[in-house]
């Protein structure tokens, strides 16, 4: 064992071990699996390497992946990482972070975290949010296990057409082992339909509703009358949002909701073969009570020092798992304080402008698109800050390998045979030019 002094456990330990549960050596302890399962030859195994050489090899492979200009979105968008994120985020009392059940050890990501519900609270106009869900999708399921728990006798909730499949494809699979029916709001030119939201509300049995602000075409949803429809039968409402968009449009609670959730990815975290992304929740105060997860709150020390604990954890989650509004018990700490730094960072105004760049370019690349003449207008004058949809007029397959080598990505085909494309601040007015030039 000298010559592994990093391990904890020494040679006497090891014995010690050995003579306590009554066997010679550690290979006694396989002694009941079946000799034939046991691998007795040499290990494949490539000779060992040098430092620079395994540098070498993986950077190999790293080039194997094209480097794209992105200009696709539908929920998840390429925006500018500030660089100071990584390193702030790779500090070793962060990195390490988990769950913070010691409220005495744990102040700074118990901090960090509340000021993370603070801005959520403050973006989504809501009174309370958590400390954090797995992604976009899974927080619109937990909505809607929330909206039915507090229906109590309810079983349906009605769910928009117009959000992104990947969600709806969520919450169908939450509901199907939950036990909750999913009935489908149509659209109307391309946004939630109000009519077909009251005649289903007419129906009976409605817990709730789930709506996007920005739909999957990109389009900018009116809301408006909706939470009253829902209300008046004692029904809740919940917003999908696009988080980064909130800095320049109504807010969940502007729009009546009872509920607001989504994908913190938009707010700096990089593209990364899809994750980790931090889903966000909160809710107005008479629903804090079902909110699942747990919330991390402010309190004063003995000595009247400010402090924080976490204030508030359904003791179901613990101990009387099938009782819980939801069996979430983790949170996606490190993302959270990615979100938490990037948005300290910016602030409401740099915000803005990360929205009114978005608004600019993707309105001239959606100009210049139809200039070509191989696209359509689909849904003419409906109002779209990032991100849009065209009918294609040559083959999709074509048109994305045409894009792919020319070091683009984007014309992503929608259920629909639409095509999307997205323009964020990353994207340059001479990149759009040379887009629209290879189209």
């Amino acid at each position: 064992m000298a010559g592994f002094q990093y391990f904890p456990q020494t040679s006497d330990d090891i014995r010690a071990m050995l003579d306590r549960i009554g066997v010679n050596s550690l290979d006694d302890l396989y002694a009941d699996v079946p000799a034939d399962c046991l691998y007795k030859g040499e290990y494949d195994l490539p000779d060992a390497m040098t430092e620079q050489q395994v540098r070498d090899f993986f950077e190999g492979l790293a080039a194997k992946n094209p480097k794209l200009k992105v200009f696709a979105g539908a929920g998840a968008y390429d925006h500018y990482t500030p660089a100071v994120i990584p390193y702030i985020t790779q500090r070793s009392e962060f990195i390490t972070a988990y769950t913070p059940y010691q409220c005495e050890i744990s102040q700074g990501t118990l901090r960090y975290i509340f000021e993370y519900q603070s801005m959520i609270c403050t973006m989504t106009g809501m009174d309370v949010s958590n400390a954090s869900m797995y992604d976009g999708p899974t927080a619109a399921a937990e909505s809607m296990r929330m909206m039915v728990a507090q229906a109590k006798k309810r079983n349906t909730v009605l769910v928009s057409n117009t959000i992104l499949p990947q969600v709806r494809g969520v919450i169908a699979t939450y509901a199907k082992y939950a036990g909750i029916t999913i009935k489908e709001i149509k659209a109307e030119n391309g946004q939630t339909s109000k009519a077909a939201l009251e005649a289903l509300i007419a129906e009976g049995d409605v817990a709730g509703a789930i709506v996007p602000s920005i739909n999957r075409f990109g389009i900018i949803e009116n809301l408006e009358g909706m939470a009253d429809a829902l209300h008046v039968d004692k029904a809740l409402m919940t917003i999908y949002c696009d988080p980064s968009a909130l800095a320049v449009l109504k807010t969940p609670a502007e729009w009546g909701a009872d509920i607001a959730v989504g994908d913190g990815q938009p707010l700096g975290i990089p593209l990364c073969y899809g994750g980790p992304y931090v889903g966000f929740m909160a809710c107005t105060k008479e629903h804090m009570r079902k909110l699942p997860g747990r919330i991390v709150g402010e309190t004063r020390d003995k000595e009247g020092r400010r402090a924080f604990v976490l204030t508030l954890q359904a003791r179901e989650q613990h101990i009387r798992r099938e009782k819980a509004t939801s069996n979430i018990c983790s949170n996606e700490s490190l993302m959270a304080l990615w979100v938490t730094v990037y948005l300290s960072l910016m602030g409401p105004e740099g915000m803005k402008q990360v929205n009114d760049l978005c608004y600019q370019r993707s309105h001239y690349l959606y100009k210049k698109l139809l200039e070509t003449g191989k696209f359509e207008a689909v849904f003419t004058g409906a109002p779209f800050l990032k991100e849009f949809v065209l009918k294609p007029l040559v083959p999709v397959a074509k048109l994305q390998k045409k894009l792919s080598d020319a070091g683009f990505f984007g014309a992503l085909e929608t259920e629909d045979g639409y095509v999307s494309f997205c323009v964020t601040e990353k994207r340059s007015y001479e990149d759009i030019d040379e887009l629209v030039k290879v189209i």
